[in-house]
């Protein structure tokens, strides 16, 4: 009897003993694991913004005609590199050219009168102070010293008259010269000649597009951001572009211009940027995107 009572005793201590072991080894494993997990670390949010434009230059204009007229010849087509003054296209200056002749000799004529004139003035005005002197002599009657003096007076109007119509007469010269001018179209800058809207034989009117010629750099890219980029983007800041139709390759721009003001109705400021280096195939036009990146 004592002996079974032992005997279970001792079982109940060996199970007490076992259950003891396992717990600490739990409490191990978890001790163990909880010194192995890693600690987090802290990054900055930031804000990735893609906007999008395209590109374009400053000087990009429709060149019109300044007068009517018949289109003579025409001297340049699209895709023609062009530089500044460079002749695009005339216009029939026959007339033009027939009238400022004859102005031309006119101003001449005038200029031949106011001469005569001039000489004869000279003439009188020492006829005048000869006839003075021979008065204070009194060698000459009163009336012959005035009638020195009308004829001085008398041709110095003549005078201012003549000069008078010269004046006149340059400037319908001048006017001729302007007007045979803008019968001959001319390039405003250097770039290249993206349209052409008129034909030889052609009636123009004043103000019709005649070609349309654009420079060809620097390449630039409006585009607007979301307020929250205020302060973030300036002046100077370099940015990366890329376009649809050249994905794989990556440019650089740099901005010349930010607005001092948020337009109220989209809550968004334009910016200006202009390409870094070389255009390569990029060409105004293009679409453009624009990849910002905002730390907070």
């Amino acid at each position: 009897m004592i002996q079974r009572y032992l005997s279970g005793l001792g079982m109940i201590c060996c199970l007490l003993l076992v259950g003891c072991s396992q717990n600490s080894a739990n409490e191990f494993t978890v001790a163990q694991s909880v010194q192995a997990a890693p600690a987090k670390a802290t990054t900055s949010a930031e804000t990735m913004f893609v906007a999008s434009g395209p590109l374009i230059v400053e000087h990009q204009v429709d060149v019109a005609a300044l007068r009517e007229g018949v289109v003579a010849t025409i001297l340049a087509e699209p895709g023609t590199q062009v530089k500044q003054g460079q002749l695009l296209a005339t216009f029939d200056d026959r007339q033009l050219s027939a009238d400022l002749e004859a102005a031309r000799a006119k101003t001449h004529s005038f200029e031949a009168d106011l001469k005569n004139w001039q000489a004869e003035t000279k003439v009188l005005e020492s006829d005048y102070e000869r006839a003075k002197k021979l008065w204070d002599a009194q060698i000459i009657a009163k009336e012959q010293l005035d009638h020195a003096r009308y004829k001085f007076e008398s041709d110095q109007w003549d005078v201012q008259r003549a000069e008078h119509l010269l004046v006149n007469a340059r400037q319908t010269e001048k006017s001729l010269e302007l007007e045979l001018e803008k019968t001959r179209i001319t390039v405003p800058f250097d770039g290249v000649v993206a349209r052409r809207y008129i034909r030889e034989g052609q009636n123009v009117m004043k103000g019709d597009r005649l070609f349309w010629v654009t420079a060809e750099a620097p390449l630039r890219v409006r585009f607007t951001l979301p307020e929250r980029f205020v302060g973030h983007v300036k002046r100077g800041t370099q940015l990366t572009l890329t376009t649809p139709e050249l994905s794989e390759e990556k440019r650089t721009v740099r901005i010349i211009e930010v607005s001092p003001v948020v337009d109220p109705s989209s809550a968004t400021i334009e910016v200006m940027a202009e390409l870094v280096g070389n255009s390569g195939q990029l060409r105004p036009g293009m679409s453009a995107n624009i990849l910002v990146t905002n730390q907070q």
